[in-house]
């Protein structure tokens, strides 16, 4: 189960995950582009597709959907944790960065220094 119970923290953390999201995917060599509306980051990845990632604020998740599947995150412990077991969300996002944007992004997101 998530770390964070309250709505309104949840809502915080995933704020600074989508801004930490969007100032690394600045900084990136790379003609990636992006855009957050309504609390859903698309990044446009030109012919590699779009890669969408949005809260899913009742299941107090995150999810990530790419060309190479959805996956949905969970904030365990510090680290937003993949519910089915794979890569925790910076690696899973980095790997699909670079798989449709043929960009090296590391992304450092924010865990749970929210609430603690």
């Amino acid at each position: 189960m998530s770390s964070i119970q309250a709505e309104s923290e949840f809502n915080e953390a995933v704020d600074a995950v989508l801004l930490a999201i969007e100032q690394a995917l600045e900084q990136a060599d790379g003609d990636i582009d992006f855009e957050t509306v309504g609390g859903i980051l698309t990044i446009d990845c030109g012919g590699g597709g779009k890669i969408i990632i949005n809260r899913q604020t009742p299941n107090r998740e995150i999810w990530l959907a790419a060309r190479s599947g959805g996956f949905h995150y969970r904030l365990v412990g510090r680290e937003w944790a993949d519910t089915r077991g794979g890569p925790a969300l910076s690696e899973r996002l980095r790997s699909v960065v670079r798989e449709q944007g043929g960009v090296d992004v590391m992304f450092a997101l924010p865990g749970a220094e929210i609430g603690s």
